[in-house]
């Protein structure tokens, strides 16, 4: 079997590699990256290793976690936000509220799944730092947002490497940069359809009246799927690969180096057949559109995701939010401590809104963003050992070498 990961190319996002596919009319932001929206801000750290687990065997820690700010003012100004569940094996804190209210007002956290509970814990320690009262005390409102997908075949999830420092940190750290993509943040141990997966980014521009142009941005963290079903614009390329591995298992099946890396794929496609994993979807807009535009545009992630080859089996968790900047909602302004509105007295607030007549490109650009992030999460990733096992990245050589037939 020949080795899926690119020793000639390096890693490289999907436009760099491949300069002529096509992914969708509308032109990219400067960076490409959810940090294209103004006022988003992003960190990701990769954990390898751990203090609290110093006898930990070599390689066996790969998890991390991705922080994303709304707004840099994230406690008093919510941002509109809708959410779409295409498949519910999967856990995102704070999304009751979020449907209830429309408000996202807390960062969002994305990491493994056995990393929820501290990364929960450390948006309220953030909280608590800088918003406590001159004794310590707290008397505000704050259900945060974490999600997750599953990193065990790569990480030892009994070791809880993910601390609540960490997301304080990446609270701390998180700025405008374009995000880092592959083996980073949360999706550091995370697999795309058999090959080495985790974070992507990508971003839009969408002409709009007067003269306006509004950016989306997209980041997924993917941890989903299966070899046949990946493709590239279109293409059938992970049925290809998969078509010549099997071909090649019939000519040479006593290779001792095919024998060793079949082992591993097939061991991979056991695991992922009998459980598949998921992929978590972040959409930012600075158009104005309020909380049931935003589930709309939510909904939209499910066609880029379509595109690339998912399909949302029955173990995976899907789960899609999506957040505009525009409007700034004030949301710490009744607490123990402040009482700048009567609860009891109904006050009228303007704010802006995208007519819905007039709402197609948006959707259009957020799916294209979608299906773009996911190919760079995968075309950024590096191939890994870890907990026992090894996941190769893409072939981008392969790749361009099958592309050329389709482009």
């Amino acid at each position: 079997m020949s080795n899926f990961s690119s020793a000639s190319t390096c890693r490289q996002r999907v436009r760099e590699l491949l300069p002529t596919v096509y992914l969708g009319r509308y032109e990219t932001g400067q960076k490409n990256s959810i940090t294209d929206v103004a006022g988003v801000l992003v960190s990701t750290q990769s954990i390898h290793e751990s203090p609290r687990y110093p006898d930990a065997p070599a390689k066996s820690i790969n998890t991390g976690v991705t922080t994303i700010l709304p707004r840099k003012d994230w406690f008093n100004k919510g941002c509109f936000a809708g959410i779409f569940r295409f498949n519910g094996s999967g856990e995102m804190t704070g999304s009751h509220w979020i449907e209830e209210s429309g408000i996202l007002h807390s960062p969002i956290a994305i990491t493994g799944s056995f990393g929820v509970g501290n990364a929960y814990n450390g948006i309220y320690e953030h909280g608590i730092r800088e918003h406590s009262d001159e004794i310590g005390k707290v008397g505000w409102f704050l259900l945060p947002v974490v999600a997750e997908t599953f990193d065990g075949f790569l990480h030892d999830v009994s070791k809880f490497a993910v601390t609540s420092e960490h997301v304080v940190r990446g609270i701390d750290e998180a700025s405008s940069d374009p995000v880092p993509e592959g083996n980073t943040g949360g999706g550091t141990g995370m697999l795309c359809h058999w090959f080495k997966g985790g974070t992507g980014s990508s971003s839009r521009l969408v002409p709009a009246d007067q003269g306006k142009t509004y950016t989306i941005g997209a980041l997924v963290q993917a941890n989903y799927g299966a070899m046949r079903d990946f493709k590239i614009a279109g293409a059938p390329i992970g049925r290809l690969i998969w078509e010549e591995q099997q071909r090649l298992a019939e000519e040479n099946p006593s290779d001792p180096k095919f024998m060793a890396q079949s082992s591993m794929l097939f061991k991979v496609k056991e695991e992922k057949d009998k459980q598949d994993g998921s992929i978590i979807i972040i959409l930012a807009t600075d158009a104005p559109l309020h909380p049931t535009q935003l589930q709309r545009l939510a909904k939209r992630a499910t066609v880029g995701l379509a595109r690339v080859g998912g399909w949302a089996s029955n173990s995976s968790g899907d789960i899609f939010l999506a957040f505009s900047t525009a409007n700034e909602i004030n949301v710490q302004e009744y607490t123990a401590t402040t009482k700048k509105v009567d609860p009891w007295m109904p006050k009228a607030r303007s704010v802006d809104m995208i007519d819905d007549q007039t709402i197609n490109a948006l959707f259009e650009a957020s799916a294209d963003a979608v299906e773009e992030a996911i190919l760079n999460a995968v075309f950024m990733a590096e191939s890994m050992e870890g907990n026992g096992n090894r996941i190769d990245a893409l072939d981008l050589d392969k790749v361009k070498d099958l592309m050329s037939k389709y482009l």
